[in-house]
């Protein structure tokens, strides 16, 4: 890839004389120059520059505050100082204000070239970075959460507003509606998105080191603590925490969390230092918390702390209409990942899956979705590929067949132990069953040969 250069120097022939050393070094080089800061203003204007090398005086002004406007319009170049008069303060200023490096001319000729190539290098990670962030970005953006149902839309019309804010957010719903997504998309859209995400799963940790893990401890505070640890609030100075199932958490711990959203202070397992942070807390729980605090199960001081901005997210079978709109996108995610063509989809296949209650709600749905490209033959997802209780339910007349419930199960089994090749442990989870289960099936079935 072309890089590309801009030289502002006020003597012409030293100019061009760096311009020819530079162009020798480097064949696929695009040199850029200007006499003054305002020209060289001009061309970082309408064109993408990597390096920048500048005079420190000029006739229009100082090239050590030229850095500041510099980096205003260009955020990811570097710039290389030049003066003919070396001073440490200058130097020392031209650092601070964002300068790659201050050399001295007639001196430093030999530095050049060096210093330029650890430019380059240094612009092109820069340009890596900001394109991993920005496709991070997109993908836990606001526009991967699918659906056009009105109580979605009226939950992301929520999510957006609040994301440009510090204000505490409590996420509301059932299992599996997708909370953790969309805390994701609220941090990616606030002016933390270049900073940690960091989630948290409150009932996934036991009571007795769920203090420990969000706020970390000192070596020594308790038997197995052999050195000093980091908790997940400190992960994500600067970002965002999301703390799933928040009314799992147990009722001595929610003093302590009340303390940091109140004052972003919080004391370490072990320690009589405090500790302080800058954290966005995200937080979501599929319980009544109103509930749960007037029957003395949750704070509620820490409720209402919490709920400065609840959002509820829809259940599935609030926003059925998005069901094929999210069928259509989960295959097309996990066809991706498993690299193989994105299948074409019968339409009995989206009817049965419309039909369903899901209790699991959209991960339900997303979970059934893996299993049935695992399972499809040929290149279209038909209802044979779902869950015998799916297909059972969907009520649908296949004469041809002539196959009984069990008959039915018997070939599922058998299609998801031919794609784990034997491993029964896979095969049980993917069937979302017990191993002990699996086997029992397996001798009902006479599979185990």
């Amino acid at each position: 890839m072309t890089k590309k250069l801009l030289l502002i120097d006020d003597e012409e022939k030293l100019r061009q004389l760096l311009a020819r050393i530079i162009q020798l070094e480097w064949d696929d080089i695009e040199i850029s120059q200007a006499s003054n800061l305002k020209a060289g203003l001009q061309i970082l204007k309408q064109k993408e520059i990597d390096v920048i090398i500048c005079d420190v005086k000029l006739p229009d002004g100082n090239g050590v505050e030229f850095v500041l406007e510099a980096k205003k319009q260009q955020p990811l170049a570097e710039i290389l100082l030049m003066t003919a008069y070396g001073q440490i303060a200058d130097g020392v200023q031209a650092i601070k204000n964002g300068a790659f490096d201050y050399m001295t001319k007639g001196d430093d000729n030999n530095k050049i070239i060096p210093l330029l190539y650890k430019a380059m290098e240094k612009v092109d990670l820069a340009k890596k970075v900001h394109r991993l962030e920005q496709q991070v970005g997109k993908k836990y953006a606001f526009d991967q959460v699918i659906g056009e149902s009105k109580e979605l839309k009226e939950a992301i019309s929520l999510g957006k507003k609040v994301a440009h804010t510090d204000s505490t957010v409590l996420l509301l719903g059932e299992t599996g509606t997708g909370k953790e997504v969309f805390a994701q998309a609220i941090h990616y859209e606030s002016d933390r998105k270049g900073k940690a995400f960091v989630a948290v799963n409150c009932s996934a940790i036991s009571k007795d080191i769920l203090e420990s893990e969000l706020f970390g401890h000192l070596a020594g505070s308790f038997t197995g603590a052999l050195k000093d640890k980091k908790g997940l609030f400190e992960e994500a100075n600067g970002g965002t925490i999301f703390l799933d199932e928040m009314g799992e958490m147990p009722l001595e711990l929610q003093a302590k969390m009340l303390r940091v959203l109140e004052t972003g202070e919080f004391l370490k397992v072990g320690d009589s230092k405090v500790t302080r942070v800058n954290v966005r807390v995200i937080a979501a729980t599929n319980r009544e918390l109103e509930k749960e605090a007037e029957e003395g199960h949750f704070r509620s001081d820490l409720f209402y702390r919490l709920s400065v901005f609840s959002i509820k997210l829809p259940s599935l079978k609030e926003r059925t209409g998005d069901i094929p709109l999210l069928v259509r996108h989960f295959v097309g995610i996990q066809a991706a990942k498993m690299n193989r063509k994105v299948p074409k989809i019968a339409q009995d296949y989206i009817s049965a899956l419309d039909g369903r209650l899901w209790k699991g709600n959209v991960r339900e749905l997303k979970n059934i979705i893996e299993r049935s490209l695992i399972l499809m033959e040929g290149d279209t997802l038909e209802l044979d590929s779902l869950p015998y209780d799916i297909q059972q339910g969907a009520q649908l007349e296949q004469p041809s067949s002539g196959l009984s419930l069990s008959e039915v199960e018997k070939r599922h089994i058998q299609k998801v132990l031919v794609h784990s090749k034997g491993n029964k442990a896979e095969a049980a989870r993917l069937l979302e069953i017990g191993i002990a289960t699996l086997y029992r099936k397996l001798d009902e079935y006479k599979l185990n040969n």
